[in-house]
């Protein structure tokens, strides 16, 4: 019983590190650029801060796939169509976004199926 405490105390430690990195760039990018260093490609760096957030939230959670499958589709999603519209990145990355969604309805569907648990 000892040990699994401890797991779970690593988990909840673990995911709100990435719950605070990820979101900090998203929130500020001002001040994570002036701690991390100037970046290029900025809409990378909002990708891989909502990945975090996504992983975040599955650890803190506890939950496995199907949550990290929904997280990270809805992360995808929207930095396509944020920087799409922004005019960052090409109008092709809207194909996955649709893709992305996709995703998501389908995962949707299946939770519907089991009475929305996400494990």
């Amino acid at each position: 019983m000892a040990i699994q405490k401890y797991r779970r105390t690593v988990l909840k430690i673990q995911a709100g590190y990435f719950l605070a990195t990820g979101i900090w760039p998203v929130l500020h990018m001002d001040s994570f650029l002036a701690v991390t260093g100037e970046k290029t490609d900025l809409w990378l760096v909002y990708m891989v801060g909502l990945l975090a957030v996504s992983i975040g939230i599955c650890l803190f959670f506890e939950r496995g796939p199907l949550l990290l499958g929904i997280c990270s589709a809805a992360s995808f999603a929207l930095i396509d169509v944020i920087f799409v519209v922004k005019k960052v990145i090409s109008p092709v990355y809207l194909t996955d976004c649709v893709l992305q969604l996709i995703f998501i309805a389908c995962y949707i569907v299946k939770v519907k199926k089991q009475k929305f648990r996400l494990h």
